[in-house]
């Protein structure tokens, strides 16, 4: 299985596509964080015009830390396509390449061609978003330093700089998990065409259904929206706030893991059976 894991992962790494999703977030993230250093701290300042004449704030609250949240909350929703990218190639990108029967007539079974390829997603989702993280908050300390963060989000919530690095690193952990149930629902979706751009148009496709039923206040959806996973796809967000809602978070990770292993599932059942005509 290791060499077959191997074998994928040099494939993968091989693909100029691969690079798409890196080369985004290596253009964005410093371009975002050097023109907030350039600004300054303008937007913090706007922000918090109205609550400075009632309190004191001392030390600096423009720091790097507050921009790699910053960065955070922006570019999530984006993630989710960069990582359709590769983990709708996974499976259609064989049969778009015609090379489906050449793998498949290798003494190896089809359940572990099928394992290879999802623990290489697995491992492209978590170098990916552990790249984003490793930039956006590196790069962020070492132009604007470190110190409390401050959070913006119904109200103002001021975190110690002791806590903040753990809490960055349980976010992250928890971005990672729900790319994974996306990386998988795309997976899932490579497992039946042919071609790799209809794996990442029904994923984004999926995510913009859910996240609309998720918001709508419609007694119809009410029952629906329990069993969509998209209410969960911002519980990192849970990680800075004071106390952490680790009830909440746990039930998360559950729901999530469980949309992970019916979608890994449903693309194996279908990959297993599939008639290979390319």
């Amino acid at each position: 299985m290791a060499r077959l894991v191997y074998y994928e992962l040099i494939k993968l790494f091989l693909k100029k596509r691969t690079y798409i999703g890196f080369g985004i977030v290596l253009l964005i993230v410093p371009l975002v964080e050097v023109a907030m250093m350039l600004e300054g701290g303008r937007f913090l300042t706007m922000a918090m015009r109205g609550l400075s004449q009632d309190f004191l704030f001392f030390g600096n609250l423009f720091n790097g830390w507050f921009v790699a949240h910053q960065i955070m909350n922006s570019l999530w929703f984006h993630i989710p396509l960069l990582i359709s990218f590769v983990a709708g190639d996974q499976l259609a990108g064989e049969a778009t390449a015609g090379t489906y029967r050449l793998i498949l007539i290798r003494p190896v079974s089809r359940t572990r061609i099928f394992i290879a390829k999802y623990i290489t997603t697995l491992i492209y989702t978590i170098v990916f978003v552990f790249f984003l993280a490793g930039l956006s908050v590196g790069l962020a300390v070492i132009l604007l330093g470190r110190g409390d963060l401050i959070i913006i989000f119904r109200g103002i919530l001021i975190l110690p700089e002791g806590e903040v690095a753990w809490r960055f690193l349980a976010a992250y952990l928890l971005a990672a998990w729900t790319m994974i149930t996306i990386a998988s629902l795309s997976f899932f979706f490579s497992s039946f065409v042919e071609n790799a751009i209809g794996p990442i148009v029904a994923t984004m496709g999926v995510l913009i259904v859910f996240a609309v039923i998720s918001v709508i206040p419609v007694e119809l959806f009410e029952v629906p929206k329990k069993f969509l996973f998209t209410k969960y796809l911002n519980m990192w967000q849970k990680m800075f706030q004071d106390p952490v809602p680790w009830d909440e978070v746990k039930t998360g990770i559950l729901f999530m893991g469980t949309w992970t292993v019916a979608c890994v599932l449903s693309a194996w059942a279908v990959f297993v059976k599939k008639d290979i005509l390319s």
